[in-house]
């Protein structure tokens, strides 16, 4: 077990205040494989073993490192919350938690949360408080039945295909944090790019007479703007910070600017009860025909599939420079941006994105819907609390001025009925949650495969066709309105709702498949050692010419606003990465990034 804090940066960049206590680190720790553990009485004991908070004991990383499945396992870890917060209260934050968690404090049950990507809170009022000791007990669930959004973990023991290790558990920071009584919550950022200026709403906890909510934008050279409203009329009082012309400055790829955002709760007297820093990118986002552009101009999208994933942390990274590594890489290669695939990042790879200009769509690790049955059948169960934790995501990551659309289904497959199937349902729901809590950004419906929403803003395919020239072929349609479309698994029956017009991309293709040192990859496709898509390519040199070739078809259509290559990094036994699952060179990366960087007839 290390001494040291693991991850110890604030897991919130976008509303942090100063008092507040990381709990990574040493916790007890206890596996309850017959989930039998709240009747034998785990909850009230000392835990047999130890484990490092944030790692999920399937990690290296955790000091566990048992990948078997987890049913329940249990987490204790007994603290003194500071003395010096007296007079607040006390939040207790988990960041993610895979799957169903329970936590009590001191015996009493504090909050129940059910989704593996999302985070959740307890305020500990009433049951600890500032000076107290709190001894914390979580219990984590994790089935691996039914219908449950697993993103890519296997549902199988061994890792196969693009299927990968499980996280159970607590994986990302758990952390305290000192409020007043009556506080801000997080607040929700708009820009405004057409009137220069930010719309803020901020929601807070309960109304005071007299009280007034304040924000101040700031960039490097001071003040911007500064804006005031009463906070005893409305639950979540809305500002408006107005950018004077010559201190506008957009937040573009090759500049992104960030002002500076400081809220404060002003009580009755004039004396600043709460206050918290943030951040905002003046960005916008609009549709023309099939082309999607931010703040007005056409900027190619040269996405790259990153599944988030390490050799030792699993779904959280060892550090936090090993995120901005991700990003970095993915630049070095000619990318300028990331489908952050079947999974919700952490909040901190966010907070860089912003920071290095870094285009990303955020998505859902929705995989896990599909209970086995053939695709003409009504295979695709996805349940209420995919919306849910849908939702809090998209309220989490709302302000990131480097997420560009939505997209929270991937690969749904099932056959258009003629009826309303749970999956017809399920996704309009999505969808139009999307839209209701954010109508500034596109929603695409579902990535590739089985488009159910008529009037969704973006339409794509998937596409892993290896061959240029036939790639060329199947993708040269769009000019006429008839893209490709992922089909089904019968011809005669389609799995999407036509296409409307809407902008279009590739957002998967590639997957070339290469590792020069497996002898697995050498021998045949073997999907538990060495897997991807399409036939191996001879050589080095057969890579490159093979990955200029499918590249150069997206980049010469001027219908085509963007495209995703699978992938970033290899992944376990998928070889089809830029880079080593290490993050070491497999490849010439200038190469790869000369090949794409050349215009794209979009942009012209």
């Amino acid at each position: 077990m290390t001494t040291a804090v693991p991850r110890p940066e604030h897991p919130r960049p976008q509303f942090v205040r100063p008092n507040w206590l990381n709990l990574n680190g040493e916790w007890q720790f206890e596996l309850d494989q017959g989930d039998s553990g709240l009747e034998r009485g785990v909850a009230e004991r000392e835990l047999l073993a130890r484990i490092t908070v944030p790692f999920a004991p399937e990690s290296e990383l955790s000091g566990i490192g048992n990948t078997d499945f987890l049913e329940a396992v249990w987490y204790r870890k007994t603290l003194q919350i500071p003395a010096e917060w007296t007079g607040n209260q006390v939040l207790l934050h988990f960041q993610a938690v895979d799957q169903d968690a329970t936590v009590w404090v001191n015996g009493v049950e504090v909050v129940r949360h059910r989704g593996g990507f999302t985070p959740f809170s307890a305020n500990l009022a009433g049951v600890a408080g500032p000076g107290d000791e709190a001894v914390i007990v979580v219990r984590a669930r994790d089935t691996r039945y039914g219908a449950q959004a697993r993103g890519k973990q296997a549902v199988r023991f061994a890792n196969h295909d693009c299927l990968y290790t499980r996280t159970t558990g607590i994986w990302q920071t758990v952390w305290l944090e000192a409020v007043p009584e009556t506080h801000l919550r997080r607040p929700r950022i708009t820009p405004d790019v057409a009137n220069s200026m930010f719309h803020l709403v901020v929601p807070l906890s309960a109304n005071k007479p007299g009280w007034k909510v304040r924000a101040l934008l700031a960039d490097g050279n001071g003040e911007v703007a500064r804006a005031e409203v009463p906070a005893d009329l409305d639950l979540a009082p809305r500002l408006v910070l107005a950018i004077p012309a010559d201190q506008a400055r957009l937040w573009t790829t090759t500049d992104p600017h960030l002002y500076d955002v400081r809220l404060e709760l002003v009580d009755a007297e004039g004396n600043i009860a709460d206050a918290a820093d943030s951040y905002a990118g003046l960005r916008s986002v609009a549709i023309n025909g099939k082309a999607i552009l931010i703040n007005g101009e056409k900027v190619f999208q040269r996405l790259v599939l990153d599944q988030g994933y390490w050799p030792d942390g699993l779904m959280t990274a060892p550090s936090e420079e090993a995120l901005i590594a991700d990003i970095e890489l993915s630049l070095a290669a000619g990318f300028n941006g990331a489908r952050l695939h079947q999974k919700v990042f952490e909040e901190r790879f966010l907070y860089h994105a912003d920071r290095l200009g870094y285009l990303v769509w955020g998505e859902f690790g929705d995989w896990g819907s599909n209970l086995g049955g053939e695709t003409q059948n009504d295979n695709q169960q996805p349940t209420p609390s995919f919306v849910a934790e849908w939702l809090e995501a998209v309220e989490r990551d709302y302000n990131h001025p480097s997420i560009i659309g939505w997209c929270p289904l991937n690969e749904t497959h099932q056959h258009l009925h003629d009826r309303i199937t749970q999956l017809d349902t399920v996704t309009r729901a999505m969808y139009l949650a999307t839209k209701a809590a954010d109508p500034t950004r596109p929603v695409l419906d579902a990535s590739g495969y089985s488009h159910r929403v008529l009037e969704t803003d973006v339409y794509d395919s998937h596409n892993y066709e290896q061959d240029p020239e036939k790639f060329k072929t199947a993708m040269s349609g769009l000019a006429e309105d008839k893209p490709y479309v992922n089909p089904g698994a019968r011809k005669d029956l389609a799995i999407s709702q036509p296409y409307a017009g809407q902008p279009y991309f590739c957002s998967e293709f590639g997957g070339i498949w290469w590792n020069p040192e497996s002898a697995a990859a050498s021998a045949g496709n073997n999907n538990l050692e060495s897997w991807g898509y399409g036939p191996r390519v001879r050589d080095e040199e057969d890579f490159y010419n093979r990955f200029t070739g499918l590249v150069d078809v997206l980049l010469d259509d001027p219908l085509m606003f963007g495209y995703c290559y699978t992938q970033l990094t290899d992944v376990f036994q998928e070889e089809n990465g830029i880079y080593r699952f290490d993050r070491s060179e497999k490849l010439d990366v200038s190469r790869i990034h000369k090949a794409q960087t050349r215009r794209a007839a979009y942009e012209g």
